[in-house]
């Protein structure tokens, strides 16, 4: 499980993205209080406005870090991209509108559409070899939820001692010692490029990506997969504050268990995920967490129709984590089924695309979640996300081919499929459509 921490590069960039993700879960639990205190009982609606420009920020923004990892040394849009989201971070403590908010929130995550798949693409060309890449691909898995777990208990614990306007402070060293341990490696050259790389310009290297995605077998049922995870993990990430603090009326520090409980489920089982993949497969463990999710998400309608015991309340913190679990199944392998999908000189781009359409259904659940709350309630909310679940899953199922393993590289007739004036061939277990 740890083989991938012998290569130098990868643990100057894993520890990079550990130190970040401490600093950005410090900002998330600040965040949600500094709605609650300019809102009140409407935060819910304001977190997931601000949410959703995270979200168009994402979308508009990630495909381009596609086309420009091309052109600009990628350590170099790393690094600028922690600076830029340092000094964002260090401006929010001042905040005292709204609108405020959603300005420096549209900057911030502008610079993360920029270093997350920048990151994602780099992690193939440090690790070569399948089974590390795999396990590097579970401990980034670990990692983001050690920071759900880690930073709402230090969050919990800082909220004793001093407001919670400090945190940002948090955030700001973490984003200024990720760039410092980017910096302090040499990152390798991306894979060979091939003729795709360059044919048809800046514009097409914008579009690649996206059209692989959607016209390679094994690759399309990911935007349902992607759909069925923001509409469990919208209402989690948007209305926990709202459940916590006016449903049950706990204290602030309640917040932080609950968004605790989240990462727990999900932590526990990024560690048995490589194991689960090497016995299975993508589709068997991807697919069957996906219909696990609206179930789920019917449960939290229950728990907020009824009123407030002490048994629902721990019923809530079990429905969080098994919500974490099924997400974190869902995810994880994600990386590796790109990888095994499309030839090296193409992932920047799918990276991208993914990044950039995984978050347009942010953009969708997290307002839908937030404003829902505010107009019919929470269990009514709960419901609609639950349908939209289940949806999004059944699509996935019917996508993805059933004899498909998760094995091999079957995405090179895809990518030239992709390139402008080729014409659609098809490679026995992923076919291709032809040419967007």
């Amino acid at each position: 499980m740890l083989s991938p921490l012998r290569n130098r590069v990868y643990r100057h960039l894993l520890a990079a993205q550990v130190i970040a993700l401490v600093g950005t879960g410090l900002a998330t639990v600040a965040l949600a209080l500094l709605a609650h205190d300019l809102a009140g009982n409407e935060a819910g609606a304001v977190l997931g406005t601000a949410l959703a420009i995270k979200m168009a920020a994402y979308v508009c923004f990630a495909p381009l870090a596609g086309a420009l990892a091309d052109r600009v040394p990628r350590r170099a849009l790393l690094v600028g991209a922690d600076l830029l989201r340092g000094g964002v971070a260090l401006a929010l403590p001042f905040v005292t509108h709204i609108w405020q908010i959603y300005v420096l929130i549209l900057l911030l995550q502008a610079a993360s559409a920029v270093f997350t798949p920048t990151f994602q693409a780099v992690l193939p060309d440090v690790l070569p070899d399948e089974r590390d890449y795999t396990v590097a691909l579970s401990l980034s898995r670990i990692a983001y939820d050690l920071e759900s777990l880690f930073s709402p208990a230090l969050a919990a614990a800082l909220l004793t001692v001093i407001s919670y306007n400090r945190l940002f402070t948090g955030t700001t060293l973490g984003f200024l010692a990720s760039a410092a341990l980017v910096v302090s490696v040499a990152l390798p050259r991306a894979a060979a490029v091939g003729p795709a790389r360059t044919r048809g310009g800046f514009r097409a290297r914008v579009v690649l990506g996206t059209r692989l995605l959607l016209t390679t077998d094994r690759l399309r049922a990911l935007p349902a997969l992607n759909l069925a995870i923001a509409a469990s993990g919208a209402m989690v990430f948007v209305n926990t504050v709202v459940i916590v603090r006016d449903h049950y009326d706990r204290p602030e520090t309640a917040v932080s268990l609950a968004l605790g409980a989240y990462g727990a489920g999900s932590l526990l089982t990024a560690a048995l995920v490589p194991r689960l993949l090497r016995a299975r497969g993508d589709r068997a463990v991807m697919l069957p967490a996906a219909l696990g999710l609206p179930p789920l998400a019917t449960a939290v309608a229950v728990l907020t129709a009824v009123s407030p015991r002490g048994w629902t309340w721990w019923g809530l913190l079990l429905v969080w984590a098994a919500t974490g679990a099924a997400c974190c199944a869902v995810l994880t392998p994600v990386g590796r089924l790109i990888r095994g999908s499309v030839p090296g000189e193409h992932l920047p781009a799918v990276f991208a695309a993914q990044f950039s359409l995984s978050h347009a259904c942010w953009l969708l659940t997290y307002p839908l979640a937030g404003w829902l709350a505010v107009l019919v309630g929470l269990p009514l909310t709960a419901v609609v996300l639950a349908v939209s679940a289940l949806a999004a899953a059944l699509t996935a199922v019917a996508l993805w081919p059933c004899g498909d393993t998760g094995a091999g590289r079957v995405g090179f007739v895809a990518a030239r499929a992709a390139e402008p004036g080729r014409e659609t061939r098809s490679s026995g277990a992923g076919s291709v459509q032809e040419s967007l």
